[in-house]
């Protein structure tokens, strides 16, 4: 969470119009084409030909799905935006981790079906919360702070689903369904963790500079305006499609 708490000025209200309008622009401007939360259509076909037990596919699979998942990458930006010892980007990033395990296993085997437009706009939603937290808004609102670490698995249960929802789309064989999802999820972390070494060196080296406090604020309003841009987006496609 941010230390040294910024008042909003008039360049960051300008921050937050501009936010909005992209917002709109995403609301309204956008085809339900767009919106599609659709498989790749060369993954999928391969996959609904697939049976029995392939390792390096599915982990392939899992690593492309985190490394290209911009919702995911987004929210964990904003989990360790202020976090500054290994311990405990370990912590969170762990937490994290184990709550999209435990949804994502379960969802594909007991066959929870959740509408994708639904699911990846709460995802959108868990990255405007973050980068609220890191403002300090719920201190400054509620005059609490939510526990940052039981939200943090909360919303990696939620971001699990959207990858249940993502294997479910690909109609995986019953044969070897198992130690596919196993695979898939051991290349979910491998994407993990390499985005997540980009990020870490791209923002100690921010951190290292005279300017990383006086833009941190504007940073995180502009993390919270990609967050609603994604919940509009995917609000639209639920309601067009």
């Amino acid at each position: 969470m941010l230390q040294i708490f910024q008042p909003c000025t008039t360049k960051d209200r300008l921050y937050v119009a501009i936010g909005l309008g992209l917002m709109s622009i995403g609301l309204f401007g956008m085809t339900p084409d767009v919106l599609a939360h659709a498989v790749t259509a060369g993954d999928k076909g391969y996959i609904q030909e697939t049976t029995g037990v392939h390792a390096i596919p599915f982990i392939y699979l899992g690593a492309k799905h985190m490394m290209t998942g911009y919702d995911h990458l987004l929210f964990l930006l904003g989990v360790i935006f202020f976090l500054y010892r290994m311990k405990e980007i370990t912590i969170y990033v762990t937490l994290f981790a184990v709550g999209h395990v435990v949804t994502l296993l379960s969802g594909v085997l007991m066959e929870i079906s959740i509408s994708a437009f639904i699911i990846d706009a709460i995802i959108g939603f868990s990255i405007v919360y973050k980068a609220l937290d890191n403002m300090g808004a719920y201190q400054r609102w509620f005059g609490v702070q939510p526990n940052t670490k039981a939200a943090t698995f909360l919303f990696g249960l939620l971001h699990g689903f959207g990858l249940a929802t993502k294997i479910l789309e690909y109609e995986l064989s019953a044969d070897g369904l198992l130690p596919n999802l196993i695979f898939f999820n051991i290349g979910v972390e491998i994407g993990q963790f390499l985005a997540l070494a980009a990020i870490l060196i791209a923002i100690t080296y921010w951190r290292k500079t005279s300017n990383f406090l006086r833009h941190a604020y504007k940073a995180n309003v502009f993390i919270m305006m990609l967050g609603f841009l994604l919940m509009g987006y995917h609000i639209t496609g639920y309601f067009i499609l």
